[in-house]
């Protein structure tokens, strides 16, 4: 997303529970939701458990934020994102947060913010407890960013991506087939035809933490068509403008 009308959104790492090797595909992930006007990374910088994140900190222009551990067992990292994100908020100036954590305690920050009308994009990793998930407008898991610019980032040892699943596992998937059936159903005209974004849309409302990739594909037009389950149609509306695609279940006849 660029130009003027661009979300303003605040992106708060706890680097405490962020791998440094996402750094990359996580702003390129978060540039397709807005400008991120500010980005911040929380941890205690003196030790060395943080080490890693030193040439991503200044490569991406991100500013680390030193929160000291004052006491074993207590997490001051997540109280300082806490206090710094309800301090942008009363700012105004802000459409959207950016939350990087696998940690369940910015649950009740990601519904306070949303309370006030901004949009919340959790990051995090598959073992993300659910109510963090179900917390955020869209969560995204970081295994599927980590390589998405290739092999230069991973000095560490993480899960890569899944690879494609074949249409046969996808349709024995049941949720998953029921999900987009029901969405395809719930966005769809008289003839049986949604937009595919409409069917992004209502699902992700559902099931924010959805994602093609998380099933090996880098689109939901390009699942949706490994199913099998769907026809897909790109209509052009003239003018220059880009090809809108639709979908329809393959079960709807022409003539309901």
């Amino acid at each position: 997303m660029a130009g003027e009308n661009a979300a303003r959104l605040a992106v708060l790492i706890d680097a405490d529970n962020a791998r440094p090797s996402i750094t990359e595909g996580l702003l390129a992930e978060v540039a397709k939701y807005g400008t991120a006007h500010v980005k911040r990374a929380y941890g205690d910088w003196t030790g060395t458990s943080l080490k890693g994140w030193k040439d991503q900190l200044l490569a991406q222009s991100i500013q680390p934020i030193q929160q000291f551990a004052y006491t074993t067992g207590k997490n001051a990292t997540d109280a300082a994102m806490v206090i710094d994100a309800m301090d942008l908020l009363y700012s105004g100036r802000f459409d959207g947060f950016c939350i990087v954590s696998s940690d369940s305690d910015f649950t009740r920050l990601a519904a306070r913010l949303r309370e006030s009308g901004l949009t919340v994009y959790g990051f995090g990793e598959r073992k993300t407890p659910q109510p963090f998930v179900a917390a955020c407008d869209k969560f995204l898991y970081t295994e599927n960013l980590t390589y998405a610019h290739g092999p230069t980032a991973l000095p560490e040892a993480v899960p890569k991506p899944k690879t494609a699943m074949a249409a046969a596992q996808l349709k024995a998937d049941t949720a998953l087939v029921n999900q987009l059936r029901n969405a395809v159903e719930a966005a769809s005209d008289d003839d049986g035809w949604a937009p595919l974004a409409s069917v992004g849309n209502i699902i992700t409302k559902q099931r924010p933490d959805f994602d093609s990739r998380n099933y090996g594909y880098a689109k939901l037009s390009d699942l949706i068509t490994a199913t099998t389950l769907f026809e897909l149609d790109r209509r052009s509306p003239g003018d220059g403008k880009s090809a809108v695609i639709y979908t329809r279940d393959k079960r709807r006849q022409p003539d309901e």
